[in-house]
């Protein structure tokens, strides 16, 4: 008789993942074990049925696009895109020639994944660089910039999925977390792309959580405090510490 397992190996590397522990350690915080961060995120975001069905969710992050593939209620493919929200960002700035906090600032408000989807039409005013004057710009000069950075970012997706023989193969669609998944008009796009459902991640999972708190990019967050409390074992009264400690973490956030 054999035992037999299928098993997906994450491997990374030694000093990496030491010296991560290193600096929360000497912040003050104790490591008690790592966690992969899609795993995690996956963890308060995706429902049994997604995962048994199949499913694909993007953490969309400052600098990478993490890709995390379930099917048959366990995990197919993990992979890293070069691209995340810093890019959409570092572009506006570049384009518009406007410096990077008021370019992260325009995004956020005004900024739409691609133009079929732009619903904006008045006049923006942006700053500028140094001590000019700032300058009227209009919505569609935001996607101009925009949407082909978006179509990168889609194009390298369906690469990695092709690549291991999952593209087509996730009926539940996709999941977007991360602060990315805030671009309006992305999940749109990559619904009308891959012809599949998207819906943003709302992190789920702790009673009582804050409504500033369960939103897409704190995901991984969510899902470290599940993690945790799974590992031990704990039951409701301490989950419902855990809870506290995130209220009081996030105490002010908008």
């Amino acid at each position: 008789q054999r035992l037999v397992a299928n098993v997906y190996v994450v491997t990374s590397s030694i000093a990496a993942s030491q010296n991560l522990v290193t600096a929360a350690n000497k912040a003050g915080i104790l490591v008690s074990d790592t966690v992969l961060e899609p795993l995690a995120s996956a963890e308060a975001c995706l429902t049994q049925d997604e995962r048994d069905l199949g499913c694909c969710l993007l953490d969309i992050g400052g600098g990478t696009t993490e890709v995390l593939a379930y099917g048959a209620g366990v995990v197919r493919h993990i992979g890293v895109v070069p691209i995340g929200g810093d890019h959409f960002t570092n572009d506006l700035a570049v384009g518009l020639r406007t410096p990077i906090p008021e370019a992260e600032r325009i995004k956020r408000r005004h900024g739409w994944a691609a133009s079929a989807f732009l619903k904006d039409n008045g006049a923006l005013e942006i700053a500028s660089v140094g001590d000019r004057p700032p300058r009227q710009i209009f919505p569609h000069m935001l996607t101009d910039i925009i949407e082909p950075r978006a179509m990168e970012l889609l194009t390298l997706i369906r690469d990695d999925l092709q690549r291991v023989g999952l593209d087509g193969q996730m009926p539940a669609g996709f999941v977007l977390a991360g602060g990315g998944a805030r671009l309006r008009g992305l999940d749109d796009l990559i619904e009308h792309s891959f012809h599949l459902p998207v819906r943003i991640a709302e992190p789920k999972g702790l009673a009582d959580l804050p409504e500033q708190v369960a939103q897409p990019e704190y995901a991984t967050v969510v899902g470290l405090v599940l993690s945790g409390a799974r590992a031990r074992r704990s039951g409701p009264q301490r989950s419902g510490t855990l809870v506290s400690k995130l209220k009081a973490m996030f105490a002010g956030a908008s």
